[in-house]
């Protein structure tokens, strides 16, 4: 029986940097995976954070407060976004960040656990590194590495950067898809492994196309005008 692999590759914006100041999110962004495609399941929010954004974040993401000002609170939509992440695996780049803040922001709607105890996460970031030490592994450098557009990221954007972190992730780690769809795993290492997946017994049979009289009529003619050196005679 196979067991289906549901991935939600996750990013925020926030007000600042450090949820211990205050700091608040104020756009979540996620994209779904199933056994690594994608769905089109997406949960995008934009959030009231009930303080002021620091100008350098506005620089970097180019929300402001009169955007946000008519925009839920993180309380209002809580549920909705625990349950649209539950039981999934978390794909974050530089987790910590947006873990970090999801957990504040939980804390204070009241009534949570931490993310990771309805979720499992993995870091990209951290895999990028194990991959390509000693390079640049922002998002903008994976695409490059990858050859993914990511021309319209001008500025920052939670539901854009998850999407483009989707197609970052499934390049790194081997593509969309796999060759005789293959089922995927994890080793220990965090490597994947790959099972074949075998055919039904009672499949259609393969329909076998057989070369005409006249075409091995011509092979033969062209093989003959190779002459001696020819070594399919």
């Amino acid at each position: 029986m196979n067991t289906v692999r549901r991935q939600i590759v996750l990013d925020t914006e926030t007000t600042g940097l450090e949820p211990s100041q205050g700091h608040r999110i104020i756009e979540i962004g996620c994209v779904e995976l199933i056994d690594r495609r994608l769905t089109g399941n997406d949960f995008h929010q934009y959030l009231q954070p009930d303080r002021e954004i620091d100008a350098g974040a506005v620089e970097v993401h180019g929300i402001t407060n009169e955007f946000l000002a008519d925009k839920p609170r993180f309380a209002d939509v809580v549920q909705d976004f625990m349950d649209y992440v539950q039981g999934a695996e978390l794909i974050i780049h530089n987790a910590p960040f947006d873990v970090g803040f999801i957990n504040a922001e939980l804390e204070k709607a009241g009534g949570w656990n931490r993310l990771e105890s309805y979720c499992s996460i993995t870091d990209t970031l951290v895999m990028a590194r194990n991959k390509h030490p000693g390079q640049r592994n922002s998002l903008d450098a994976l695409c490059g590495r990858y050859d993914i557009d990511n021309s319209q990221r001008q500025k920052h954007g939670a539901l854009l950067d998850a999407e483009i972190l989707a197609e970052v992730y499934l390049a790194m780690t081997g593509g969309q898809s796999t060759l005789f769809q293959e089922e995927q795993g994890a080793d220990e290492s965090g490597g994947e492994i790959q099972e074949i997946r075998r055919l039904p017994p009672d499949r259609p049979a393969l329909v076998v196309v057989r070369a005409s009289a006249e075409e091995q009529t011509a092979h033969e003619a062209f093989l003959e005008c190779l002459g001696d050196a020819c070594l399919w005679s």
